[in-house]
């Protein structure tokens, strides 16, 4: 665990003993890096967007070798590649990987949260979910156990993946310079993931908002 929160809290200096050693290789770790989180659901705990920010910091030219316009290629394509690799196994062994509810690597609360995206949002949750830890990974899963068309799941799938990397890589490179970047970079992760689970927080108190009104006793006025 402690292992998993030094990797976020200090990505920059992990990418950047990467690249030392790596190289042009990175681009190959970053890729598979990427493919991972979005395609496999046992690795929803992989950095998606930090990682993304964290590179798009090397690809400026003050910071790093990175070139931008191959990074943001090649992880987009990283990035559609595994919602749908995602969505296949879904739609091959979705329903059997969840059968345990006990199970501690395919949670059925996972699998919940998702659902209720869906419910919410319809097809335009393979979008959002880009922006969503747990729910990325997800997403494609569930879209592939239930009824919606490949064709459809692909246009979402190539949008949803364009916009992700684009924003998020965008973003380390225009903020390289700031100084609480620079300086401060596991503040920069902590509003990363605050601002990534806004829509989740959202839904989750929507959620029990409705709840709450369906629960609530019909009082004499409203019979009338």
């Amino acid at each position: 665990m402690d292992s998993i929160l030094d990797l976020f809290l200090h990505l920059d200096e992990h990418l950047k003993t990467i690249i030392t050693q790596y190289g042009t290789g990175t681009y190959a770790i970053l890729f598979a890096i990427i493919f991972a989180e979005t395609g496999l659901v046992v690795t929803p705990f992989l950095p998606g967007d930090s990682l993304l920010f964290a590179a798009g910091i090397f690809a400026h030219p003050q910071h790093g070798p990175l070139n931008i316009g191959l990074l943001m290629a090649l992880l987009t394509v990283a990035a559609i590649l595994g919602d749908t690799l995602n969505y296949h196994i879904g739609k091959l062994f979705g329903h059997r990987l969840f059968r345990n509810e006990k199970s501690k690597v395919f949670k059925r609360s996972h699998l919940d949260k998702t659902h209720a995206f869906f419910e919410k949002h319809g097809g335009k949750t393979i979008i959002i979910a880009r922006f969503v830890p747990i729910v990325r990974t997800f997403a494609p899963f569930v879209a592939g156990m239930g009824s919606m068309s490949y064709g459809k799941f692909l246009l979402y799938n190539v949008v949803g993946g364009v916009l992700w990397v684009v924003i998020c890589v965008s973003a380390g490179y225009f903020f390289a310079n700031v100084p609480v970047v620079k300086d401060r970079f596991e503040l920069v992760i902590f509003a990363i993931i605050g601002v990534s689970l806004i829509p989740a927080v959202v839904e989750v108190l929507n959620h029990r908002l409705a709840s709450r009104r369906s629960a609530a006793p019909v009082t004499s006025t409203e019979k009338r």
